[in-house]
């Protein structure tokens, strides 16, 4: 029965290319913001977890 309601949908075949597409290219931008992000932006978010105070170095958020 999913296979027949499925099977009568016009153009179908185009959702599994738009979803990896979508999928490709969502961990592509990833990786490119990872290799380009700040280094400093880094250790300051790397260290926030120990920090009992909250701050704000370099402006990269607002407390």
């Amino acid at each position: 029965m999913k296979k027949e309601i499925l099977s009568s949908i016009e153009n179908i075949e185009i959702y599994p290319i738009i979803s990896l597409l979508i999928f490709v290219i969502f961990f592509i931008g990833m990786f490119i913001w990872v290799i380009k992000v700040d280094k400093k932006y880094v250790d300051h978010m790397k260290e926030m977890p120990f920090n009992d105070e909250p701050q704000n170095l370099g402006g990269y958020e607002k407390v």
